[in-house]
């Protein structure tokens, strides 16, 4: 009810995203939607084709929301920063983090534990606001996203700022004079393991 007041379209714009970036129909993709709360995410994903959904999440109030959408094969708690995810390796062809990268929230140091859990090929895609109190997460995130690119481990395909991201629940949150504030959705590529020629 909070995020529907709020106009919040980070779920949308993420699926979006993620749908246009797989080259063959979703259904058999595996997905991983990581801080997946009530399950908005997983709505969009199912809307756009996606049927094999895994989620994990903090809160076991949250989860028990999400398993009533009946939306997810699997739903596991966990506690981001805290425990690694429950995922072996390279299990997912997928990964989402929508809403949860900011300040306060998931720690900018996950990210190579989802990438850890991402197939080599694979896709991630995560979120964050632009609003003026998440700009100091914001730049802590994109400058651990540039040095994963640096060192190979993926690719950008994508970084979507978009300006009514959700309404502003203050004056100063919120981007100019528009009662919104603004976000970003990034969508990377896991790089396939290169092999070393020995000798």
């Amino acid at each position: 009810q909070d995020v529907a007041a709020l106009e919040y379209r980070a779920p949308h714009l993420a699926a979006a995203s993620l749908a246009t970036a797989f080259p063959a129909p979703p259904d058999g993709a595996r997905v991983l939607d990581v801080a997946c709360g009530t399950g908005l995410v997983a709505r969009e994903l199912h809307r756009r084709g996606f049927r094999c959904l895994h989620g994990v999440d903090g809160s076991a109030g949250m989860l028990e929301r999400a398993r009533h959408t009946e939306l997810y094969q699997e739903l596991q708690q966990c506690v981001l920063g805290r425990e690694p995810l429950p995922a072996p390796a390279e299990h997912y062809d997928a990964v989402t983090v929508v809403g949860a990268l900011g300040e306060g929230q998931v720690p900018v140091t996950v990210l190579p534990e989802l990438l850890r859990v991402t197939k080599p090929g694979g896709f991630l895609c995560l979120t964050t606001r632009s609003n003026p109190s998440n700009l100091r997460y914001k730049g802590e995130l994109e400058a651990e996203l540039g040095r994963l690119e640096r060192s190979g481990a993926w690719q950008k395909l994508l970084a979507q700022e978009v300006e009514h991201w959700e309404r502003a629940t203050s004056e100063e949150e919120s981007t100019g004079s528009t009662g919104y504030i603004s976000g970003v959705v990034y969508l990377y590529q896991k790089c396939p393991i290169s092999t070393l020629k020995e000798g």
